[in-house]
């Protein structure tokens, strides 16, 4: 149960300040930055390989790599 909990504030919080900022910067509000970020690393844009690379210096190597990989299977319930 504790798990659980601790996956919903997770959750939570990705939400609030990752798919907030990625809304308020004019991106899809179902997208964290990391994945919006990763996109545009892919597609050649400057700001997406910037972000990218801070990323990875701040949380983990590869990070946006990994959040665009993972997008879509954070759900609880496993749906």
């Amino acid at each position: 149960m504790l798990n659980l909990l601790k996956n919903y504030l997770v959750n939570l919080l990705m939400w609030l300040l990752d798919e907030g900022a990625n809304t308020l910067r004019g991106g899809d509000p179902g997208e964290t930055i990391s994945v919006a970020a990763a996109k545009a690393r892919n597609q050649g844009k400057p700001w997406g390989c910037v972000l990218c690379r801070f990323l990875a210096m701040l949380l983990r190597d590869d990070h946006c790599t990994k959040a665009l990989n993972n997008f879509g299977h954070h759900s609880l319930w496993g749906d």
